[in-house]
Parts: C-alpha cells; sequence; structure tokens
C-alpha cells in the first residue's frame, strides 16, 4: 500500500516557479499555471487546485516570519502528511511548486515525496524588473502578500488577514482572437501579523556571540576556532572550525552541538538557522 502511494506521487510531473520573496511570485502564479496546463499550485503552505484551497494551512496566518517558513517548507509531519494524502487522492499529473530558490522548491517536493522540478520558471522570465521592482517596494513598505485564490476562499479560511482582492486579465491568447471574454484570475491580497511588525536584523557581531557562547554552553571543553557566517535566502548558514578533547564521542556529541545552536538561536531571536556545518580541526588532549 505504501509503496503504491508514493509511486503515485513520483509520477507527477512538477514544475516550479522560483523567485526571491516579494518579487510577484503568487502574483503571477495562476498564468504560469495556465499556460502549462496545470490544475494545482502549492504555495505557502496550501494545496490549490484551481480557486479553492483544498489541503493545508497558509503560512500567512503565522505571528512570525520564522514561524511562517517552517510552515512553507512543510516542517510538520502532520502538515506534510495531509498534503501528501490530498496529492494521492485527487490523482495529480502536473503541480507547480513556488519557492524563492530551487534548493528550496526541490526540499518541498522531496518532502512531499515528488520528483524534483522538471521545469522551472524564473520570476524574470514572466515578470519585467520594473515589475519586479514595483512588487519588492511594495512588500517591504506596505507588508503586502498575495495568495493565489479568490477572496472569498481566504475570507472563509483566514478573515483576519485579508485585505481586499484583485483581478488579472490575461489580455493575450486565441480567446480574444475568437471574440470570447478573456480569462480573469482573481487573486487576494493579505498582510500577515509578521508584516505589520517591521524587519528584524540581527548582526553578524552578535550572531557570532550566540553561536560561541552556545558551543560553551553545550560543552565548555570544545573550543570554537572560527565561525563563518552566510545570508542566505532561506535563513542563516553557519560554519563552525572547533577543537574537540580526544575523549569525547564524536558522533552523538557533534550532533546534539548542532541542534543545540539551532533551538536555541532560533528560539530567542526569531531568526531561521538553514544549516550548521561543524568543522573539526583537531583532537585536543
Amino acid at each position: 500500500m505504501l509503496f503504491g502511494f508514493i509511486f503515485a506521487l513520483k509520477r507527477i510531473k512538477v514544475f516550479a516557479l522560483i523567485g526571491e520573496s516579494g518579487t510577484g511570485k503568487s502574483f503571477r502564479a495562476k498564468l504560469v499555471a495556465q499556460k502549462y496546463g496545470i490544475e494545482y499550485i502549492i504555495d505557502d503552505g496550501l494545496l490549490i487546485k484551481e480557486n479553492r484551497i483544498i489541503a493545508g494551512h497558509s503560512a500567512k496566518k503565522e505571528k512570525s516570519f520564522l514561524a511562517a517558513v517552517k510552515v512553507a517548507l512543510f516542517d510538520e509531519k502532520s502538515h506534510r502528511d495531509e498534503i501528501a494524502r490530498k496529492l494521492q487522492s485527487e490523482k495529480i499529473r502536473k503541480i507547480l511548486v513556488l519557492g524563492t530558490s530551487e534548493k528550496m522548491v526541490s526540499k518541498i517536493a522531496a518532502r512531499l515525496q515528488m520528483p524534483p522540478p522538471s521545469k522551472i520558471v524564473k520570476i524574470e522570465d514572466i515578470a519585467t524588473h520594473d515589475e519586479i521592482e514595483k512588487a519588492i517596494r511594495t512588500r517591504r513598505l506596505e507588508g503586502k502578500h498575495v495568495i493565489p485564490v479568490p477572496s472569498i476562499e481566504i475570507k472563509r479560511n483566514y478573515p483576519n488577514i485579508f485585505q481586499n482582492a484583485i483581478q488579472i486579465f490575461k489580455r493575450k491568447g486565441p480567446t480574444e482572437s475568437m471574440g470570447r471574454t478573456p480569462k480573469v484570475h482573481e487573486k487576494s491580497v493579505v498582510r500577515p501579523e509578521y508584516s505589520r511588525r517591521g524587519k528584524v536584523v540581527i548582526s553578524e557581531a552578535a550572531l557570532y556571540q550566540m553561536v560561541k557562547h552556545c558551543i560553551e554552553e553545550h560543552n565548555h571543553d570544545i573550543r570554537s576556532k572560527k565561525i563563518q557566517i552566510r545570508d542566505s535566502k532561506l535563513g542563516y548558514s553557519l560554519a563552525i572550525t572547533i577543537d574537540v578533547p580526544y575523549n569525547i564521542q564524536l558522533g552523538g556529541n557533534i550532533h546534539n552541538l548542532q541542534q543545540y545552536i539551532i533551538d536555541n538561536i532560533e528560539r530567542y531571536t526569531s531568526i531561521l538557522i538553514e544549516e550548521v556545518n561543524i568543522i573539526i580541526d583537531r583532537i585536543i588532549q
């Protein structure tokens, strides 16, 4: 039974629309889906069929940006399982996954037991530079986000974040040449709770001190020698070089240290740690 379930999901053809946060992916998702004959969209924790939310819950309703990212990445098993079961029951052939990078959409596909994207569309391929810049300004200044379903769907599911509706006309295509009315895609503009508070930035120096403190607190015999910090699209990546005492059990202790750093920094700062790479330089007496 399980084999048949996974096999069915592996037969889905996955398309991806990628672009940095706030560049207008959700705004244009329906147009991309229509172009490639796709009925289903995964966007920010939701599984959308045509104009309905059929599974999942929106990252937009979360109160913190960190929580929103985890929802968008299907971090919770129950969330993943809900979507995967719906994918199976719907007998989906094509699906469009939205994300900020190829790494993100591949991670989402893998977590939902689907194959990696076979076709990747970049936001730069379907929007002009000016359109992207305008979308980014709107996100930063007004905190507005788009969910690619009609307003009535959002009012019913998430009334506390709903703002207003917008309609997008597909102006060019065979419908106009035959004298038919162009297709209209209605989308909902929302303002998540976390976007009302402004942005919180932590300096590399402060993050460095926090990582160093976590290492000392977890095991004072481990010496940190070098800490490299990289700010990525999904959060921060850390590369930590350490010296460890000869009598320490490397496997379990180092993995525990990785998790300890991630848990504490995320808990106390609400920033997302994407990965922690630990390099053991020396075994010391």
